[in-house]
């Protein structure tokens, strides 16, 4: 059994290539999920204020383990995201304070903004579908953010389904570079020029949705991908996962509530791909988005006008 490989983050701190998702863990089972992937090994945990599980995820799982000393906080790499209704600056900073309360931290390793898209709270539609959007400018959340980042409530900040051409104007104006860029990221959606373009400017990318997170048609479920797994007698989940973190160096962030594919995703990183399975991999990119982001789009809107001329990812 190897240990998981660490990715060095611009600041100097490590993330781990093998992370646990906490989006669509269902109540009840989000915290006991986080519970048995720490006592697994993980040691970095994907979070958001969206996934509306944070104080179960702090009550059940980071509380009792890093309060009983089980686990040490300095350990693990916690992420949150700020959800899209608290884009307006003086909004940053309550809706941090309130993520590290519900998760009972004192800091994050990782917040990112969780899409370049600035929402009003409530209905995000009016009566004739016109998307209830803010003229906040990403420049300015991020000033917000930048303020977190100095005050060392958090260890770095970031984005997520940020396209290179926002990373670009965000760039123009931000004192601290985005440490991370989270995308979706799968054999069907490989986005290599957004992952070349991030690692040229020294961002790193987590993938997240690797295994389809339950939408269809997912690559999860690709014959080429089982003969693969056959072949080395796994999961077709842990040759993606594998795939992911130690082929296209992004750490990726698997979800399960089931504790044997919690451990399973988890023993990806023993995985060995060789060059012929890798190049079958890389030949299975179709530009097919699972999450588009399309309750996000304006009125009459494509994707490729919402993701910068990059509908089909870059």
């Amino acid at each position: 059994m190897s240990a998981v490989k660490q990715f060095i983050l611009s600041t100097g701190a490590t993330i781990p290539a093998i992370g646990f998702g906490t989006w669509r863990a269902s109540p009840g089972e989000a915290g006991e999920a986080v519970k048995r992937a720490l006592e697994a090994g993980y040691r970095h945990i994907d979070c958001a204020a969206f996934y509306g599980n944070e104080a179960e995820i702090g009550a059940t799982a980071f509380a009792p383990l890093f309060q009983s000393g089980k686990i040490a906080r300095k350990d693990v790499f916690v992420t949150s995201k700020l959800w899209n209704t608290e884009h307006d600056p003086k909004d940053v900073r309550p809706a941090l304070i309130k993520t590290l309360a519900d998760l009972q931290l004192d800091y994050l390793d990782l917040y990112l903004m969780h899409w370049p898209v600035a929402l009003q709270r409530g209905a995000i539609r009016d009566a004739d579908g016109n998307l209830l959007d803010l003229p906040i400018p990403l420049a300015d959340t991020w000033r917000a953010m930048e303020q977190l980042y100095d005050e060392g409530l958090v260890k770095a900040i970031g984005v997520s389904n940020f396209t290179s051409v926002k990373i670009d104007k965000l760039l123009t104006t931000a004192r601290v570079a985005p440490v991370v860029n989270q995308v979706e990221i799968s054999p069907y959606l490989q986005q290599r020029k957004l992952v070349a373009y991030c690692e040229g400017k020294g961002i790193h990318v987590t993938g997240y949705a690797t295994l389809g997170s339950g939408q269809t048609p997912r690559a999860l479920d690709d014959p080429i991908i089982g003969q693969i797994a056959a072949k080395h007698n796994v999961s077709a989940a842990q040759v993606m996962i594998n795939w992911c973190a130690y082929v296209n160096n992004c750490s990726v962030i698997p979800k399960s509530t089931n504790p044997e594919r919690i451990q399973a995703n988890f023993n990806s990183k023993d995985v060995k791909l060789d060059a012929s399975d890798i190049a079958t991999l890389q030949s299975l990119d179709r530009g097919l988005r699972l999450f588009p982001g399309k309750g996000f789009w304006r009125k009459g809107e494509t994707a490729d006008e919402f993701w910068d001329g990059f509908g089909n990812g870059e």
